[in-house]
């Protein structure tokens, strides 16, 4: 008996998954036919799914290519329907513009040059409404075409790592088209169908595609590790594909009893549920579940997929709905963007005029994020592009940007030089907040055009360069006497809010102690003297608690180098309601090591008499002191040798 091409390669395949689509061929044999066969069904101008991604059947792809091209008159203008190809897509090809057109919900590598020359089409619509566009009857489909695994000894079939939309897509099309491959894991949870749901079966076992990201840059490792500080014990997450979001789940290594609910899962969640970071045991939906709707990674996350119970892949209108994601107490969703403009607005699908990618999940899981009890969005971006020639944080989006999040999707924007929190922030401390984490290179022009657009105020102050570019790298954590953890770090530009509640919130006779004067107000023009600082001639450290998302300013220390002396002057204060926290040792001590690591030979200060708290911290340094008393002050000098 002749076997096609297609039996042939099966029949030297292993089928490792221990399931054998052969025992189904006398049952069903009418499934069983040759492609000619089968593609003969497909009538002019029909609308064809096919499956997403890394599961995209590329057998069938292509064997329905080759089809056309040997009969170029079967069919014309059929609609090829996607959410994203990693395949070559050969139906955009020129030669082909009278048999297929296609449309993405979502512009890949492949497709993009074709949509932005008019060869293909774009449908920008959030993941989660594509099935109801099927359900309904808005995008009737005549032919889907979809990958499975082998049927089991009851018939069923998996869609493995590509439950999204197909399922949807299996179970309205009028043609159902699988290709069977015993390389596609059985993965629990929707993604089922019976043998009886499709109409023809071409078995052809061949590699799933693999995802392989760029590999980590140093710039991605940096905004991997900021953004991985909003991540705390417990939280479910939604991540995206790609180098940077690679980058912020191997952060996650000391994190415990993480959770998943994403519309993807990778290879980095995959390495995470091994180590046990990933447990799912805080979830509020799904506990102990990985939820997800499709995979991209590589083969040996497709083996640990494989029938493993703690992970379920759900249709799109399930993962992506922004109701169920605010089910989830502690959601946290991390995002890309390719541009974000000083108010807070993002792009993530378009550049300019230009279609880059697509509106996908990420509004979906953002905003289901914000909803949620104790949600958080997080939005991350390399601060430039095109080798630093171009800065993504912009005073407004280019023209012709798609507004993928709006100014109130987004809580933290997160670069390579920092964290910009915008939730609840009026628009000039946003524009602040995010020129402070735009590139170095940068800010004094975003300074500039946030003032002539009157984003920020006219005389707002800014030192360019190296002299105000901020040092992170003197960030620590302390624990003073009390268990009390503090933050301490330098102070930024957008530190001007903050610091406002820090100097209204200390009492009369602590602003005196201070600034040896009465005088209480403390406008923009007093704060801009605190914030914008040279840090190469002066340093202002600020004790900070964290209270969930915002930051509470209890203690601040700054020193003002006198050039002459190699020493500097020093000067601090601890909110009145946190004294006797042990926080103003732990200040002092921190900004004496800063001081130390800087080269000074050592502190001076003014103190009065009566500050007997203050004089008691300098002699508990262990430091020599000269000590001279005038009018009521007494003159410090710490030499630190």
């Amino acid at each position: 008996m002749n076997r096609s091409l297609a039996e042939q390669t099966v029949l030297k395949q292993d089928t490792s998954r221990g399931d054998d689509w052969r025992a189904f061929k006398d049952t069903y044999p009418e499934k069983f036919v040759s492609e000619e066969q089968i593609f003969k069904h497909i009538r002019r101008g029909a609308r064809i799914f096919i499956s997403s991604a890394c599961g995209e059947p590329q057998y069938l792809v292509r064997a329905l290519i080759n089809y056309v091209e040997s009969h170029p008159k079967a069919f014309f203008d059929a609609e090829m329907l996607h959410v994203g190809t990693l395949g070559v897509a050969p139906y955009i090809d020129e030669k082909f513009k009278h048999n297929f057109r296609h449309t993405s919900f979502f512009v890949g590598q492949h497709t993009r040059d074709a949509v932005n020359t008019g060869m293909a089409d774009y449908t920008p619509i959030f993941l989660s409404q594509i099935p109801k566009l099927i359900q309904r009857g808005n995008m009737p489909l005549d032919v889907a075409l979809i990958q499975t695994s082998p049927p089991d000894r009851h018939g069923f079939l998996n869609l493995g790592i590509s439950v999204d939309i197909t399922k949807i897509a299996a179970q309205n099309a009028r043609l159902v088209i699988a290709q069977i491959n015993s390389n596609m894991p059985r993965v629990h949870g929707d993604g089922v169908l019976h043998m009886n749901d499709v109409d023809f079966v071409i078995p052809h076992d061949e590699a799933l595609l693999e995802y392989l990201p760029d590999a980590d840059s140093q710039i991605a490792q940096q905004i991997g590790k900021f953004a991985a500080r909003l991540v705390q014990n417990g939280d479910t997450i939604q991540i995206g594909y790609g180098s940077i979001p690679n980058a912020i789940l191997a952060n996650f290594a000391d994190k415990k009893h993480l959770g998943v609910h994403s519309e993807l899962l990778t290879d980095g969640m995959a390495e995470l549920m091994q180590k046990g970071v990933i447990d799912n045991m805080h979830k509020t939906l799904c506990r102990g579940k990985s939820v997800s709707a499709f995979c991209m990674g590589t083969k040996d996350t497709y083996n640990f997929i494989h029938n493993n119970p703690a992970i379920e892949f759900k249709g799109i209108d399930y993962t992506n709905n922004p109701l169920i994601i605010a089910q989830n107490e502690n959601m946290t969703a991390i995002n890309m963007a390719l541009e974000v403009d000083l108010t807070g607005q993002a792009t993530a699908e378009s550049i300019g005029k230009t279609f880059y990618s697509g509106i996908g999940g990420q509004a979906d899981f953002m905003r289901g994020a914000v909803l949620a009890k104790h949600g958080k969005s997080i939005l991350t971006l390399p601060s430039t592009a095109k080798n630093d020639e171009v800065s993504r944080i912009v005073p407004h989006l280019k023209q012709g940007a798609g507004v993928t999040l709006n100014r109130g999707d987004v809580h933290y924007v997160v670069t390579e030089y920092g964290i910009a929190y915008l939730h609840g922030k009026n628009v000039r401390e946003r524009a602040m907040a995010l020129i402070a984490i735009a590139h170095p290179k940068f800010r004094a022009r975003l300074i500039e055009e946030a003032k002539k657009h009157n984003l920020i105020y006219k005389d707002q102050a800014f030192i360019p360069g190296k002299a105000g570019e901020y040092p992170e790298h003197l960030e620590a954590y302390r624990t003073t006497k009390t268990g009390l953890e503090i933050h301490f770090r330098p102070v930024k530009i957008s530190d001007e809010p903050l610091l406002k509640e820090f100097f209204y919130a200390l009492s009369d006779k602590s602003l005196y102690h201070r600034f040896f004067t009465t005088r209480q107000d403390m406008g923009h023009e007093r704060l801009q003297e605190f914030v914008v600082i040279d840090y190469t001639k002066s340093m202002e450290i600020l004790a900070v608690i964290q209270h969930e998302e915002k930051e509470e300013v209890v203690g601040m220390a700054q020193y003002f180098i006198d050039e002459k002396t190699h020493m500097a002057d020093v000067a601090f204060a601890v909110r009145d309601d946190h004294q006797d926290r042990g926080i103003g040792q732990e200040l002092l001590a921190y900004i004496t090591y800063v001081a130390k690591k800087q080269g000074l030979l050592g502190f001076t200060a003014d103190v009065l008499m009566d500050n007997k708290p203050m004089l008691h911290l300098f002699k508990k340094m262990g430091y020599r002191q000269e000590l001279h008393s005038s009018e009521g002050i007494i003159e410090m000098k710490m030499l630190f040798n």
